[in-house]
Formats: structure tokens, C-alpha cells, sequence
């Protein structure tokens, strides 16, 4: 065995991982890492770069650019024109991001699942209790990126976004490790709620964009999230801001998740399986 693959198995075990990301002080560790990241210093960014890929599994050549400012710059990357297909089935609801697969499936009544054997609450999430009876005995799922991941978000569906709410909360990392020990985590981290209306069925479809451990930003085209969305706080913004299915509405400052939410009218796809990996622009949902 390789020293990278005992140093990678070490950290890998659930209690050593979640000891690293979570007990040590988030929010000082998130302003040094957002602070660092964005240092554009040649060697400070290939060290940091280099250091990040013999952690993970990062993969630089779907790149629009080749050269990066810095960490940061590397972190929200863009993609080669064409790198992620979108599957333009009217009747289909696309993943939003490339993501990991997590607890998804019907909601029982408001209540759903963070991982097996863990529940949380609808309202509890969405801080918003007329939303979350549009998704009572609805549909949903989890969409985890790793820290290697591409890490914008883009529109599942032809869709106009009429009201975006910010709800301040911790960073607790929200890998596995976490998601076992941490009760109602999506309810406790930092979290943006965008209410969308799908052009072609008017039906409701909320994206739940989740903070996480590090730089924790959460960043949207349409709203100034610092000037505009965080004064506003639960009580969120109203818009008009119109994307096709594909179109880039935000992204991530570090790997974090996103819960998708339809009504029960929705169908999961056959690809939603717990772990598989799954893309941008590939089938998410499917309307009955």
C-alpha cells in the first residue's frame, strides 16, 4: 500500500473525517479558507492545487481555462461549452448539478430523510410553511458535491424564479460522517430557498441550495446575495428572473448540496439510485 492511499484510508474513516471537519472552529476555519483560497500567488496556488488533487479526484480537463488566478478561481470553474449535454424531454426534470446521490424519494407528508434512519421536518427547512404543504406527500432529492466537483448550479426546467429567501445557519460539513451524527443538519446549516415556476405546467419546483464547511458561499446571477439577500433573511426577495432548462443561475463557493422538491405529480427517474453520481442536464424527475 502507497502512502497516499494510507493517508487517504486514514482520513477516510468516518470518525477521524468527522473530528477534521467538524469539531474543529467552522467559522474561523471558513473566513482563513476563503481568505487563502483567494491568495494569486503562483506557488501558493499550484501548492494548493496540487495539494487538493492528491486528496480527491479532481479533474481539470472538461475546463473552460486551463490557467487559474488562484484556488478559488479554480474551485468555481467553468466548463467547456457542450461538456454537459441537456436532456431537453419536455416531460423531464434535470439535475441541476453534477452531484452524489442522496436520501430522495416520496415525502411522508412534510417529513423526509437527510440519510437513512435520520428525519427532518419540510417547514423546519424551508422556514416557510405555505411552501412546504406545495410539497406535502411530494418528491424529492439529495444532491451532494464533493469538493472536486464542478461547482455551479444551473435551471432544471424552463422556469421563472418568484422568490428567493436566505436563512442563516451553521457550516457542519454535510458529508455522510456528518449527516450520521448531526441531527437535522440541512435545517442548521446556511441555506438559500429558490421558489421557481416552470414556464410549460406552472408547477412549483423549489431548489435548496446548502452551505457547508469551508468558504460556505452561496452566490446567485439574479440576487445580490450580501446587499439584498441576506438583509432580507426569511423573508427573501421577490423576482422575475427567466432561465431555460440549463441556464446558470448560481454556484457554490466550496462542494455543498443541493435539495431539489416537486410535487407529487413528479416521478423519480431510474437513475436516482442512493450513491450513484449523476450530471448536469441528466434526468432528475419526470412528470406523470
Amino acid at each position: 500500500m502507497t502512502v497516499k492511499s494510507r493517508i487517504l484510508r486514514a482520513l477516510d474513516r468516518e470518525d477521524v473525517n468527522f473530528v477534521l471537519t467538524n469539531r474543529l472552529p467552522r467559522r474561523v476555519l471558513n473566513r482563513f479558507a476563503g481568505w487563502f483560497s483567494r491568495i494569486e500567488q503562483p506557488l501558493v496556488r499550484d501548492l494548493s492545487i496540487a495539494v487538493w488533487r492528491f486528496f480527491s479526484d479532481l479533474d481539470l480537463s472538461e475546463a473552460r481555462d486551463s490557467q487559474f488566478r488562484s484556488m478559488h478561481d479554480c474551485f468555481t470553474r467553468r466548463l467547456k461549452p457542450g461538456a454537459r449535454p441537456i436532456d431537453q424531454d419536455p416531460n423531464i426534470l434535470v439535475s441541476p448539478c453534477d452531484a452524489i446521490v442522496g436520501a430522495h424519494g416520496a415525502i411522508r407528508g412534510t417529513t423526509l430523510y437527510q440519510i437513512k434512519g435520520a428525519h427532518y421536518e419540510l417547514p423546519e427547512l424551508l422556514c416557510d410553511d405555505a411552501l412546504a404543504e406545495t410539497y406535502r406527500n411530494g418528491r424529492y432529492v439529495t444532491l451532494r458535491l464533493t469538493s472536486s466537483m464542478y461547482h455551479r448550479f444551473h435551471a432544471a426546467y424552463d422556469c421563472r424564479v418568484e422568490h428567493v429567501a436566505y436563512i442563516p445557519g451553521d457550516t457542519w460539513n454535510v458529508n455522510p460522517a456528518a449527516l450520521r451524527r448531526v441531527d437535522k443538519l440541512y435545517c442548521k446549516n446556511e441555506r438559500a430557498v429558490l421558489r421557481t415556476r416552470l414556464t410549460a405546467t406552472g408547477d412549483v419546483v423549489s431548489l435548496v441550495p446548502v452551505g457547508a464547511i469551508l468558504v460556505a458561499g452561496i452566490r446567485l446571477h439574479f440576487v445580490d446575495v450580501e446587499r439584498c439577500l441576506k438583509p432580507a433573511g426569511s423573508n427573501g426577495v421577490r423576482c422575475a428572473a427567466e432561465f431555460r432548462k440549463g441556464d446558470e443561475m448560481g454556484w457554490f463557493e466550496h462542494g455543498s448540496t443541493i435539495v431539489v422538491f416537486a410535487p407529487a405529480r413528479f416521478a423519480l427517474c431510474d437513475n436516482i439510485k442512493d450513491g450513484a453520481k449523476i450530471r448536469l442536464g441528466e434526468p432528475l424527475m419526470r412528470l406523470r
